[in-house]
């Protein structure tokens, strides 16, 4: 006859182990002998071997006591679900492992490959990090409102990186971002100057307003915003593109032609 601490290490399990199943009713727990003590019988060795390798297994404790009592294809049908549900939860973690190595890498969280090639260019034409996380976070929110979007996006968007005006006025934005500047320093009017032209091309070129195809002004509104958060000058970049004749640098929008709203798709 062994004792609570004899059988635990028999078993390879701990006493509070033991103690547990006891409670939970997995194990039953014998009468005290005269000396005050409980001692288990061989009985006692294999119905706890059986509950440690079970829940080893990746059996939930609440299951294992009907499986103990399940004749074999019931015990075979309990097995074929554990073993679902434990695939379910290996694919589960895996997505989550890479989530978490997403976050090590810092701008592939919540982005898509093409996104991430784009940032990485920013960085070789001279883009400062700071401007690059500002850039990461535009499309994090750009992304999230119009995933199917991004594919057709993206290429153009990484061909104006072979344009030399595009990169000064990155390489702009960067040195303003870095040695800082008051209202009047001619680089924001210069920045300025660059993006009223190009808006001012893109409209002679036919391109339209994106808004015309998603028929959703907040994405806009949230690029201006998330820019004044990051830096509060960025307003007056605003108030530069407003005196050129745009509502904003996100939109191919002039402020002497209005536009109603439509607010987000399907509203």
């Amino acid at each position: 006859m062994l004792t609570i601490g004899q059988l635990a290490a028999y078993a390879g399990v701990t006493v509070r182990a033991v103690r547990h199943y006891h409670q939970i009713g997995l194990l039953p727990e014998p009468e005290r002998d005269a000396s005050g003590y409980r001692r288990y019988g061989a009985k006692a060795v294999v119905a706890l071997v059986r509950v440690r390798t079970l829940a080893n297994a990746g059996v939930p404790l609440a299951r294992i006591g009907e499986m103990l009592d399940a004749d074999a294809p019931a015990f075979a049908g309990a097995i074929e679900r554990i073993d679902r549900h434990l695939r379910d939860e290996i694919e589960r973690l895996e997505t989550s492992r890479k989530q978490i190595a997403q976050l090590a890498a810092g701008d592939s969280l919540a982005l898509p490959p093409s996104v991430i090639a784009y940032l990485d260019r920013l960085r070789a034409i001279g883009a400062s990090e700071r401007l690059v996380a500002g850039e990461r976070d535009g499309w994090i929110l750009v992304s999230a409102r119009w995933p199917e979007y991004i594919g057709a996006i993206m290429p153009a968007k990484m061909a104006q990186l072979d344009n030399p005006r595009v990169v000064r006025l990155y390489r702009l934005f960067s040195d303003l971002f870095e040695t800082g500047g008051d209202r009047g320093d001619p680089r924001l009017a210069e920045a300025a100057d660059i993006m009223a032209a190009m808006l001012e091309e893109a409209r002679s070129a036919g391109e339209g307003d994106p808004r015309d195809t998603t028929h959703d002004d907040l994405p806009f509104h949230l690029l201006d915003a998330l820019a004044v958060e990051s830096d509060p000058r960025a307003e007056w970049m605003l108030d530069l593109m407003r005196e050129r004749g745009w509502a904003s640098w996100t939109r191919l929008e002039r402020l002497d032609e209005p536009r109603t709203s439509t607010g987000p798709a399907g509203s």
